[in-house]
């Protein structure tokens, strides 16, 4: 394990999952060092040029197999030091703007620090170079800063993971960025998403049969979360096959999707329909005995 790089600036222990990031590692520490007390990489068997990135970087760099998503953070977060409180909890794929560097450096600027338990901070996606800011899409809050002590997770998360908060919150004005250039070549986004298609049907079939309650409730009108919840809801009760039909629509075309030229394109319409099409794909199969639901 390397020596962890402290620095003074503010209280925010920032913590990165990998695996095999070489690609992407780079511009993510970029926006991290310098005013993070201290950076992390958890890491589950990279074969690449990530160790060698992080311990650039001063990162402490620890290595967990993974197994889901919600797993492997829960763990990552047990071995940070107690004395951490705030959270930055980040993918490889994503890093701070300058702006919201300095929208902290202010927040954090008391003795006390901001007057919530999570932050939810707005994404800006990239795809292949073009930022996607139509089809419902941007802005887009996601929970990334939280005190430790007040994170909880939903166990059912297999692919969409997320940070869920027993206390107050609120929105930072600023955007983190995503952008994973490995799905620059459009075979590993659809190798990715395809993997990802039978985990999300069986996240949904595992819901329906076990009746699990979600860490929090559903509201339309309440946090990002909470809203997250509650359209899962209702896309659980739309029929199979016509979901992703209206789903790209409403995206494309009545959220302006069109707006985003020729890579959103390629965006709204495999994520918005092929994929989803694809979970309803292997939901059909488990139905019909085709294959098992693992466990």
């Amino acid at each position: 394990m390397d020596l962890v790089a402290r620095h003074p600036s503010l209280p925010i222990t920032a913590v990165v999952l990998t695996f095999n990031e070489e690609a992407n590692l780079e511009p993510c520490l970029q926006s991290l060092s310098g005013w993070t007390k201290a950076i992390w990489i958890v890491d589950s068997g990279s074969t690449d040029g990530t160790f060698e990135i992080a311990r650039r970087h001063g990162a402490v760099f620890i290595e967990h197999p993974f197994e889901s998503h919600v797993k492997q953070w829960r763990w990552a977060l047990a071995q940070v030091p107690t004395s951490e409180d705030w959270i930055l909890a980040l993918d490889a794929d994503q890093r701070i703007t300058p702006e919201l560097q300095k929208e902290l450096a202010a927040l954090f600027s008391s003795s006390n620090g901001p007057d919530v338990d999570g932050l939810y901070i707005n994404r800006r996606q990239v795809f292949r170079g073009r930022w996607i800011k139509h089809g419902g899409y941007y802005p887009k809050y996601l929970l990334k800063l939280f005190r430790r002590d007040k994170v909880s997770f939903d166990e059912m998360d297999l692919v969409d993971h997320h940070f869920y908060i027993s206390g107050t919150t609120a929105k930072l004005k600023h955007d983190l960025i995503e952008e994973n250039v490995k799905e620059n070549d459009i075979a590993f986004w659809i190798g990715k998403h395809n993997r990802y298609a039978v985990r999300m049907a069986e996240e949904e079939m595992h819901r329906g049969e076990s009746g699990q309650k979600s860490p929090v409730s559903s509201a339309l009108f309440g946090a990002p979360d909470q809203r997250i919840l509650w359209l899962k809801s209702l896309w659980s009760r739309l029929p199979l096959y016509l979901r992703p039909v209206l789903y790209f629509h409403y995206r494309y075309f009545l959220r302006l999707g069109f707006l985003d030229g020729k890579q959103g394109f390629i965006f709204h319409f495999l994520q918005g329909f092929w994929f989803r099409l694809l979970v309803d794909i292997n939901i059909e199969e488990v139905k019909h005995g085709i294959r098992r639901l693992t466990k």
